[in-house]
């Protein structure tokens, strides 16, 4: 493991995301927030990522910002070759429903669909999908296809919901807390889901969590405080989930 300052290192990979003096400041009221605080940074392609840090230090905030939930107040950011802080509103609904796939701590299911019907309100929409089926296999749940959202357990639930966002066959996954609702057993079992989605279909993997031992199966890990990015850790050899302390 290597600790770096995130301006020194080189990238590894072709970045997914690049940003460049990227600022977040929220009003309130008379009070100004200051969340991102001129962030430069650089994501590689293909690698799993985790944000650790402080409630209110700037995590989410940037989460938003590379799906496009979101706009900076200032700064630059990239996905690729494409100036994400260059689009309308039309240009950034296109990059979120063609490249972002989203993972939520809550699920988000529709109850009244059954895990397989709940996977295809996306693969409807998408451009490239995989089959509906195919998805729920890839995390274990092609037998529970026909059942519904309150026949599942929590943990079957996420994984549906982990289903659902790579069954476009995103470039990105957005996590924002998908396994604090569960307990280690059934957390590492979607974070061995994330890890083959990573793996496998070859997607750029951010998760934010507050549990510090999932960060050691990142491939780099950003440590946030106070809106920057205080220190970056590189994994060269990051632990599988099965090897998580939990």
């Amino acid at each position: 493991m290597n600790v770096a300052n995130p301006a020194d290192r080189e990238p590894t990979a072709e970045p997914a995301f690049r940003a460049e003096g990227l600022r977040k400041v929220y009003q309130t009221g008379e009070t100004e927030v200051h969340a991102l605080r001129g962030v430069d940074l650089e994501i590689p392609a293909g690698e799993m990522l985790v944000l650790l840090g402080p409630s209110g230090s700037g995590k989410s905030t940037l989460l938003n910002l590379l799906g496009g939930l979101d706009r900076p107040t200032s700064g630059r950011l990239f996905y690729r070759d494409l100036e994400l802080t260059g689009l309308d509103e039309k240009g950034m609904t296109r990059f979120r429903r063609s490249e972002i796939g989203f993972i939520f701590q809550f699920y988000n299911l529709m109850p009244s669909l059954t895990a397989e019907e709940n996977v295809r309100l996306v693969t409807d929409i998408a451009a490239h999908p995989m089959d509906a089926v195919e998805a729920l296999a890839l995390v274990g749940l092609a037998d529970r296809r026909d059942h519904y959202p309150a026949q599942l357990s929590g943990g079957e639930q996420q994984r549906v919901a982990v289903a659902r966002a790579i069954a476009k066959q995103p470039g990105v996954l957005l996590c924002d807390e998908p396994t604090g609702a569960l307990d280690s057993t059934t957390g590492i079992r979607v974070l061995e889901t994330l890890a083959t989605a990573n793996r496998e279909l070859g997607a750029t993997v951010v998760v934010i969590t507050h549990n510090v031992g999932i960060a050691a199966m990142a491939d780099r890990v950003f440590h946030f405080l106070d809106g920057n990015i205080a220190r970056t850790e590189v994994h060269e050899h990051p632990i599988s989930p099965l090897e998580i302390s939990w």
